[in-house]
C-alpha cells in the first residue's frame, strides 16, 4: 500500500476538524529561559505548553481529526487504539465528542492520571504487561483481537495522516501567534517518539518559517529516530527504556518518516537525569507540573546540546502534563545534588 504524504493543505484541513471541540493552546513566553540561555534582548524563548488541554496533553488533536475523518467508516462500530496513555485520553475525549465507542489498550504500569482520564472521557481500558511486550507482541495482538472479535476499527496513536495532520493544528497556532507579533523563528525543539506530533509541527514550522532548525528530542534508552537520521532509513530499537514514558515507540512511522527525514535537521538524545533536572527546573521557575516526556525538549535546550545562537527566537514545545503526584515528587527530588549539576 502506498504510503500517503500528508501535506499543510491537510493540515489546515484539519484546523476545520479540531476547532469546534478544543481551543488553540496558549504559547508561554519564558523569560525565565531566556535569563538561563543568555540570550540578547531581542530574542525570546516560548514554551507551547500541551498540557492545557482536555486530555492534559497534544494526542487529542491527532484523535479529532482521525476520528472526525473516520466517522462513516466507524458507523457503529467501536474504535480500538494502543497507546502509552497519552493518546488513550485523546481519542477518549474525540470518542467522546464525536459520540463513538473506544477500546484502548495501555500498560498496566501507566500513570493512574492515564487511566484517570481516559475513564473519564467514556473509554474502555485494557491492559498489557510493557516490559515483556518486546518478546511477546501483547499490545499488538490484544489491539488486533479487538478488531477482529468486536469489529472495531483500529486508530494509530502516530502512523496516520489524519493523526499527523491533527498534530499539526498546534504548529499553525505557534505560526500565527509569533506572525501577529512580527517575529522570526530561528529553533524549534520538540519531542519526538513515533513522529506523530514531530512530523505534523516540522510541516507547519518549516512553512511559517522557512530558515528555523528544527531539531527533534529522545530519551538516551530510546533515540530510535537519532539513529535513524544518521542510517537515512527507519531503524528500531527493540527495547527501549526512559522515565519517558510517552516517547518509547519501537521506531517511528511508516507515514511520519518521510517528513521527519526531509524537515527535521537533527535529533539529540536526552538523559533521564537531564529531564527530571527539566522537570524541576519547569516546576520552580513557572510552576509547571510536567511529566517527563513533556519536559524532555526543555531539557535540550537547558543542556545546551545545539548550537542556538543566531537571530530569531526559540520555541520549545511541552508536550504533556500527565504525571502521578508521587512519580512527579520522586523524579524531582531523589538526587536533589545531581539533578542541580544537570542544569
Amino acid at each position: 500500500m502506498a504510503i500517503q504524504i500528508v501535506t499543510m493543505k491537510d493540515v489546515q484541513a484539519a484546523e476545520e476538524a479540531v476547532r469546534p471541540h478544543v481551543s488553540p493552546v496558549p504559547l508561554i513566553r519564558s523569560y525565565a529561559l531566556e535569563r538561563e540561555l543568555g540570550l540578547p534582548a531581542g530574542r525570546r524563548v516560548w514554551l507551547k505548553d500541551y498540557g492545557w488541554t482536555p486530555s492534559g496533553s497534544f494526542k487529542l488533536l491527532g484523535g479529532l481529526n482521525w476520528m472526525a475523518n473516520n466517522l462513516e467508516r466507524i458507523g457503529a462500530r467501536p474504535v480500538a487504539a494502543h497507546s502509552s496513555g497519552n493518546f488513550a485520553s485523546g481519542i477518549a475525549f474525540a470518542g467522546m465528542r464525536f459520540g463513538k465507542r473506544v477500546i484502548v489498550v495501555m500498560p498496566e504500569t501507566a500513570p493512574r492520571v492515564k487511566f484517570e482520564r481516559t475513564r473519564s472521557f467514556g473509554a474502555e481500558i485494557r491492559t498489557y504487561d510493557i516490559t515483556r511486550d518486546h518478546q511477546t507482541g501483547e499490545r499488538d495482538r490484544l489491539t488486533r483481537e479487538i478488531a477482529d472479535q468486536e469489529g472495531a476499527i483500529q486508530a494509530s496513536p502516530y502512523d496516520d495522516p489524519y493523526v499527523i495532520a491533527g498534530n499539526g493544528v498546534g504548529a499553525l497556532e505557534i505560526v500565527r501567534d509569533l506572525h501577529r507579533e512580527g517575529r522570526e523563528v530561528s529553533h524549534f525543539f520538540c519531542p519526538v517518539s513515533g513522529g506523530g506530533l514531530m512530523s505534523g509541527h516540522a510541516l507547519a514550522i518549516a512553512d511559517g518559517f522557512p530558515l528555523a532548525q528544527i531539531v527533534g528530542v529522545e530519551p538516551s534508552g530510546a533515540d530510535d529516530f537519532r539513529q535513524s537520521l544518521a542510517a537515512g532509513k527507519r531503524t528500531r530499537i527493540d527495547c527501549p527504556t526512559s522515565v519517558c514514558d510517552g516517547l518509547l515507540s519501537y521506531d517511528v512511522g511508516e507515514h511520519n518518516w518521510p517528513i521527519l527525514h526531509r524537515l527535521v535537521n537533527q535529533s539529540v538524545a536526552v538523559t533521564d537525569l537531564a529531564t527530571r533536572a527539566a522537570m524541576r527546573w519547569l516546576y520552580e521557575q513557572h510552576g509547571l507540573r510536567t511529566e517527563p516526556s513533556g519536559a524532555i525538549a526543555v531539557a535540550a535546550l537547558l543542556g545546551r546540546q545545539v548550537d542556538h545562537g543566531g537571530e530569531g527566537d526559540l520555541v520549545v514545545v511541552v508536550s504533556g502534563r500527565n504525571v502521578d503526584d508521587d512519580a512527579f515528587r520522586s523524579w524531582i527530588t531523589l538526587d536533589a545534588t545531581r539533578l542541580a549539576t544537570e542544569v
